[in-house]
């Protein structure tokens, strides 16, 4: 009996982690009902999987290839929150650019019914705008990442030297106290840094569990964006705040 409640409480620990972010042992230990110390010993198990990583005082998510359906679900009211105020920053006409992940594909169901050029390589924002005979829709080459619903490689990065958008949106896994962009899923960054250098304006779209969130990959730092979109800066984030503003950058909170 005792393994099985250990299952679940595994569920429960890893379930936390990827719809709060990093999660402090004490925390757990409240909403599980169990003491710090089997909450240690959990962590330690889970770290020995390779499924997060302890931290001092609890642990953080190892979610390098979390598939597409399983990030969807997490944390929609906010992500929908987001994705409304970014699409009150394009204007009809202009050109758009979305990068894959989930975020962007609620700020793509925003933008229905509108008249843009909307360019991805995010399938699921291509499946959502296909039928919408107002956006022109451009749907970049590459190889298919079939559970992540995205297209990567040099045939997608060679698409994007060819092209230009008014605006581009880009997801990520974390922020780091100095404004780093960070990101778990390596293959992803040359796409992202080629979108990038493909826009006018860069518009970052975070939710609060991105600061600091996780990535062992730097996407780019500040001073490459414009905008930060998200739903809240928790306080423990003030610096990293502070930062991005003093790079220029211009924080919206929806």
């Amino acid at each position: 009996m005792r393994d099985v409640l250990a299952e679940r409480r595994h569920q429960l620990i890893l379930r936390a982690l990827r719809s709060g972010g990093p999660a402090a042992v004490t925390d757990l230990s409240e909403q599980l009902g169990v003491s710090p110390a089997t909450i240690r010993r959990d962590l330690v198990r889970l770290e020995e999987e390779g499924l997060l990583t302890r931290v001092h005082g609890g642990a953080v998510m190892d979610e390098g290839d979390q598939p597409f359906a399983e990030v969807a679900e997490v944390r929609v009211a906010e992500k929908d929150a987001i994705a409304a105020k970014a699409a009150s920053l394009i204007e009809d006409g202009q050109s758009v650019l979305l990068d894959i992940g989930t975020t962007a594909y609620r700020l793509a169901r925003q933008l229905r019914g509108r008249r843009l050029t909307v360019i991805t390589s995010n399938l699921v924002v291509y499946e959502e705008l296909a039928d919408d005979e107002g956006i022109e829709l451009v749907l970049l080459g590459g190889m298919v990442r079939r559970e992540y619903r995205s297209l990567v490689g040099f045939l997608t990065e060679d698409n994007l030297r060819q092209l230009h958008a008014d605006w581009v949106f880009l997801g990520t896994s974390g922020i780091r106290p100095g404004g780093q962009v960070m990101d778990t899923t390596v293959v992803e960054v040359p796409v992202k840094r080629a979108m990038i250098a493909s826009g006018d304006q860069v518009v970052l779209l975070a939710d609060a569990a991105k600061f600091p969130g996780t990535g062992m990959a730097r996407v780019c730092g500040p001073e490459e964006l414009d905008v930060v979109v998200t739903d809240a800066v928790p306080a423990a984030a003030a610096g990293t705040r502070g930062a991005l503003e003093e790079a220029g950058v211009r924080v919206v909170v929806a």
